[in-house]
């Protein structure tokens, strides 16, 4: 599944239905594994889970796509079994990111973020080969994310 998670910004209405989202979204795939499926999901999820997954961590505390609550649905998904593919394979690979604010020339300094994600469950993590961000490729303030699965 591809798919574009909200964004929180723009008041606590957004970040509500943003985690409203998230909670139906999970609900939705927990579903579908538990009736046999194998799950990859990917998209632009709208938040970074970790430190290492931003630049400037201690400067977006308080800013949505960082929030400890944002933080702690990513928590969830990986209690359910799904696994970051990335994170996994590359798991102290600093500086990479798959957004970049335009309006600040972030890119150019590489002041980003990484809230792209390749989610798999865990029957299929055995399948993958490499989870990599094309950062080179530019024309927008995100780069393309590539799952490499055998």
């Amino acid at each position: 599944m591809n798919c574009y998670f909200p964004n929180g910004g723009a008041g606590p209405e957004r970040l509500d239905y943003k985690l409203r989202f998230y909670d139906e979204f999970l609900e939705f795939i927990n579903k579908k594994k538990k009736a046999g499926y194998a799950i990859i999901f990917t998209g632009d999820i709208n938040t970074a889970h970790q430190a290492i997954d931003l630049a400037r961590p201690k400067a977006n505390e308080e800013n949505t796509g960082f929030l400890p609550i944002e933080r702690a649905w990513i928590d969830q998904v990986v209690s359910c079994g799904y696994v970051d593919t990335f994170r996994t394979i590359h798991p102290n690979k600093k500086d990479m990111y798959s957004y970049w604010d335009q309006k600040t020339a972030s890119r150019d300094r590489n002041v980003g973020w990484r809230i792209d994600y390749f989610f798999v469950s865990l029957d299929i993590m055995p399948k993958i080969k490499d989870s990599k961000m094309l950062t080179d490729y530019l024309g927008s303030d995100h780069c393309p994310i590539v799952l490499d699965v055998v």
